[in-house]
């Protein structure tokens, strides 16, 4: 069994306080990647950012004092264009998660699982962060991210993060040829 992890695809990181052109823009890919998972009988876990009413007193909110994915609000939900069914979906209150690890864990240990998959926002903040967790977790499974169903704070900042990842044994797929070819 292969596991999808579609971090943070809400509304606040789409199209709202924090949304970007760029995040519009993969919503349908990474729609059409859960679907294939689904088709496949794979498992597909949604994280979602999960802030309260005193996020600006919080160290991340005096570091970026835009407030988002306030608990309950319309831009802490999972976009409305994707289809969360019945997947586990992990609030949390930080950029990586501990229980999105373990939650891998707990799948793994029922089925194997023969890679895992991260898509979502920010590449530069919190695809890349579960991303090296799920490696340190998992070194000997495959973990791979989807360059082209993730959209990071700005394009050089996703691309920064793609090259982390990679220099991490992180595989990246989807990754657009520039004009150099690289």
């Amino acid at each position: 069994m292969r596991a999808l992890v579609v971090v943070d695809m809400q509304k606040d990181f789409i199209d709202g306080a924090l949304g970007t052109k760029e995040s519009v823009a993969i919503v349908s890919s990474v729609a059409e990647k859960i679907e294939a998972y689904r088709k496949g009988g794979d498992a597909v876990i949604f994280t979602r950012d999960t802030h309260t009413e005193d996020y600006l007193e919080t160290q991340e909110g005096r570091k970026l004092p835009v407030e988002h994915c306030i608990k309950g609000t319309p831009g802490w939900q999972i976009s409305d264009a994707l289809d969360v069914g019945d997947s586990t979906v992990i609030d949390k209150p930080t950029f990586g998660s501990l229980a999105l690890v373990e939650t891998l864990k707990e799948l793994n240990e029922k089925t194997p699982l023969a890679s895992i998959e991260l898509v979502g926002l920010c590449t530069d903040i919190c695809v890349i962060s579960n991303a090296m967790l799920a490696k340190a977790a998992f070194w000997e499974t495959p973990i791979i991210v989807d360059a082209s169903c993730c959209a990071g704070v700005t394009p050089k900042t996703h691309e920064n993060a793609l090259m982390a990842m990679e220099l991490c044994q992180i595989e990246i797929t989807g990754r657009q040829e520039n004009v150099s070819g690289k």
